[in-house]
């Protein structure tokens, strides 16, 4: 049986991923599911039963080193093993820089995008190495390519990117693989709840979402992935198009970033 813990898992991206991996391996596999909502992430979990693997839910606040610890040890302590590790938790953040007054919810948002799996990832890897097993960081395109209005956001998901890719290189000769994930815009709520200049949940989307990626194409690219063991997943042609551009024609790259943005949200 294998063991897999996923953070953020009361919804959007992680719950999705922890269904359809139950659905795939029923009884094979034991789920830890890790996220602030208590509620939420147990009736992930009892969906995630329904299908036929274990579940087992730990309210967790990653931006906390000790409840990253606690997750890790509860995660042993029932099941014995740690097989794959989802950093999925996160937030999102919109707004341009100069109208920032209180620059301290950037130290938060990287507390939870950066430093919750930093510490989730160190306190697993003596049992992911045990088993070879595998590492997933759920970053974002605004982690390939800056895109206005979003300088908080991108700097964490830019810090997941080179700390999972100097990562990735060192734990090689274990076994363990990495795989980092960049969606781009996805169908779920996290836009709404992110950072707005104030600090305040935004309650809006500052992208464009005409096109959004459906969450559970999203879940089963970065599943996938993970199971290929492949060293990333860029889920649209536009993010594979945006990332070589950004080699060979950097300021369309960045006509590309300013059409992504919302109109209200656009830089005067």
């Amino acid at each position: 049986m294998r063991v897999a813990i996923i953070t953020g898992a009361s919804s959007g991206i992680g719950a999705e991923m922890a269904r359809q991996m139950a659905a795939r391996e029923g009884a094979g596999l034991a789920l830890v599911l890790a996220a602030r909502n208590a509620a939420q992430l147990e009736a992930v979990a009892t969906a995630c039963r329904a299908l036929g693997a274990q579940a087992h839910a730990i309210p967790t606040d990653v931006s906390r080193q000790e409840d990253c610890r606690a997750l890790v040890d509860g995660a042993v302590a029932r099941f014995g093993r740690i097989d794959i590790l989802v950093n999925n938790a996160g937030r999102s953040a919109h707004a341009l820089f100069e109208q920032v007054e209180d620059l301290g919810w950037y130290e938060d948002l990287m507390r939870v995008n950066l430093w919750g799996s930093v510490w989730c990832t160190r306190a697993a890897l003596p049992h992911l190495k045990a088993a070879r097993g595998s590492i997933v960081a759920v970053s974002s395109l605004a982690g390939l390519v800056g895109v206005p209005g979003r300088t908080a956001y991108s700097a964490t998901k830019f810090a997941m990117t080179g700390f999972f890719e100097a990562l990735r290189i060192e734990l090689k000769a274990a076994g363990v693989s990495v795989t980092t994930a960049y969606p781009g815009v996805v169908a779920t709520r996290i836009r709404y709840r992110g950072y707005n200049a104030k600090g305040e949940a935004a309650g809006v989307s500052g992208l464009k979402e005409d096109n959004a990626m459906p969450v559970e194409e999203c879940a089963r690219l970065i599943i996938d992935g993970m199971e290929r063991r492949r060293r990333e997943v860029v889920m649209s042609v536009k993010g594979k198009l945006g990332r070589l551009l950004k080699l060979l024609a950097p300021g369309l790259v960045e006509k590309m970033a300013l059409a992504a943005v919302k109109d209200e949200a656009r830089p005067r």
